[in-house]
């Protein structure tokens, strides 16, 4: 399976291949935090796999980050699907989520049709070019500490539209830095942007990499503040710039925020969409099994920047 799962993969070589990951599958759900992965096995033949990771939220959120399976083999995906579904729901997971690209419908139908997924929002990836980088005030910026948490937590479920809220807040834990990020199979610089004078904090910035050379940029912010995107891009352009000279900058939208259209006009005008991920998310399912044979695979999870990239 190695192949398909890309031998460069920085998730294959820290994740699959850690030591630590048979004694973390023993932990309770409240202790989790790292993916975990399971495959499907026909005699000796590996038919699929799927990695689900844990949120560290009080109310325990599942989100599936790879799903790994031979070509139109939809009922063993389903089976991958509803196994960690059940499984994890059964230690106490209260929802499930996914993002899967807009080129897979038939993998999106599956989720909604066999695994009781709902499709909810969609989330966007813009690529930013050297070209538009603009001036910035370093002194608008600062690293983020785990005492911003809950700041940041309230400013990031103010930003979402009232109706996606039960669904997709996200608890000051969620937000605080683990002491075993070291074992993440990514690398995540975070920022805040903070008003001089109150000392409140206007926009939370986050720029995350599994590769070193593809970073993701995500930003929180109010919709009561009035910040300038290009500034934005181009501080975290140079902090990538401090640490790598040859990089991929790319910049996430999504549309279950108040701000999420307006930011998609803005970018659309200068720059190229390269992603389209819709979300889903699950609150029950059951476990079916069925045979199906094909040796052509479909996956989702990867990131590659010659197509759909997919990495969130």
């Amino acid at each position: 399976m190695i192949p398909f799962l890309n031998n460069k993969d920085a998730y294959t070589s820290n994740i699959m291949f850690n030591p630590f990951i048979p004694l973390h599958h023993l932990l309770p759900l409240r202790f989790k935090f790292l993916p975990e992965s399971y495959v499907l096995k026909e005699k000796k033949e590996i038919k699929g796999l799927i990695t689900v990771s844990p949120s560290r939220c009080p109310m325990k959120k599942m989100k599936i980050q790879r799903l790994f399976f031979e070509e139109n083999c939809y009922e063993d995906a389903a089976e991958l699907i509803q196994y960690v579904v059940s499984k994890y729901k059964a230690m106490g997971t209260t929802s499930f989520i996914v993002k899967i690209d807009d080129y897979l419908p038939e993998l999106i139908k599956l989720f909604i049709s066999r695994c009781n997924f709902t499709q909810i929002s969609y989330e966007k990836l813009w690529k930013i070019n050297e070209c538009n980088i603009v001036e910035y005030n370093k002194k608008d910026f600062r690293q983020y500490k785990n005492s911003d948490a809950s700041t940041v937590s309230n400013l990031y479920n103010e930003s979402l539209l009232p109706h996606f809220r039960p669904l997709l807040s996200r608890d000051a834990r969620e937000l605080k830095e683990s002491i075993f990020k070291g074992l993440s199979y990514y690398t995540e610089y975070r920022y805040v942007i903070e008003d001089k004078k109150s000392k409140n904090i206007e926009a939370f910035i986050s720029i995350k990499t599994s590769d070193n050379e593809n970073y993701i940029l995500d930003i929180v912010k109010s919709s009561w503040q009035n910040i300038d995107l290009d500034m934005i891009i181009s501080f975290a352009y140079s902090q990538i710039e401090k640490r790598n000279k040859k990089f991929n900058l790319y910049i996430k939208t999504k549309k279950f925020t108040q701000m999420g259209e307006k930011e998609e006009e803005f970018l659309n005008r200068k720059f190229e969409c390269v992603q389209n991920q819709i979300v889903l998310t699950n609150s029950s399912a059951k476990i079916i099994k069925e045979e199906a044979g094909v040796k052509k695979f479909t996956a989702i999870g990867q990131f590659y920047t010659n197509c759909g990239a997919n990495l969130s």
